[in-house]
């Protein structure tokens, strides 16, 4: 599904010279879930984001599908994204202004869909995410946990064939951090193909393949034997 191939990222200003990325390759296969595991500032945000088509690498190349993505245009990347790739933020990246309803929303509105059908879908991810309760409520008025439910619905309501999750339960007690890695395991099951940053060992050993990264590289790679447990959490 996805070709990573040599892609290097360097931030530089005037005064600082910074390699995020340092020639990283591997590939990603349909229905995969995959951990990328090291420490901060290995360069695992930013790979998802070049992944995601939100930054684009200085060298080497992203194929999709077979498909060249490298060098596209912002406006071209935008477009191949809508309705193909999801995104789960550590943070949330909510609206604060818009009702937990319209959050969800959101993605649909790119896509040629009728009202009608948007909102049939966006009243199943609330019923499937048992959040139906807060349609109308604002972000602020929902605990975190109620808050990263939010998220995973507005990256999942288009139905997309990827998600990427950077660090989906880093702000999560262990209890809410259960219950969104659950969310995301039965997903998985349906077909979707994750990528997540975490740094819990506990959650990347539960997933198909753990990509250990450090200083920007590729460190090692460990595909991981257990079932995917969805009943223990």
């Amino acid at each position: 599904m996805l070709q990573i191939k040599h892609i290097t990222k360097v931030y530089s200003t005037k005064n600082v010279f910074t390699q995020a990325l340092n020639g990283i390759s591997f590939g990603v296969n349909k229905g995969e879930f995959i951990a990328l595991m090291g420490p901060s500032g290995c360069g695992k945000s930013t790979l998802l984001n070049i992944i995601g088509l939100l930054d684009s690498p200085n060298e080497g190349d992203l194929f999709y599908n077979g498909e060249l993505l490298s060098g596209l245009k912002e406006v071209q990347r935008t477009l191949f994204r809508r309705g193909k790739i999801g995104f789960v933020f550590q943070n949330f990246n909510l609206i604060n202004e818009f009702r937990v309803y319209d959050n969800i929303e959101l993605p649909l509105l790119y896509l040629k869909l009728s009202a009608k059908e948007r909102k049939e879908r966006v009243r199943q991810v609330l019923k499937d995410l048992h959040i139906e309760f807060a349609e109308h409520y604002y972000p602020s008025q929902l605990s975190g946990g109620q808050q990263q439910r939010v998220a995973v619905g507005r990256a999942i309501v288009a139905r997309p064939e990827l998600v990427l999750a950077d660090e989906p339960t880093g702000n999560l007690d262990s209890d809410n951090g259960d219950a969104i890695m659950k969310l995301l395991l039965e997903l998985n099951r349906q077909g979707t193909t994750i990528i997540m940053a975490t740094h819990s060992k506990e959650y990347a050993e539960i997933t198909d393949r753990i990509v250990h990264l450090l200083d920007g590289k590729v460190i090692s790679q460990a595909y991981m034997n257990t079932a995917k447990n969805i009943s223990s959490y």
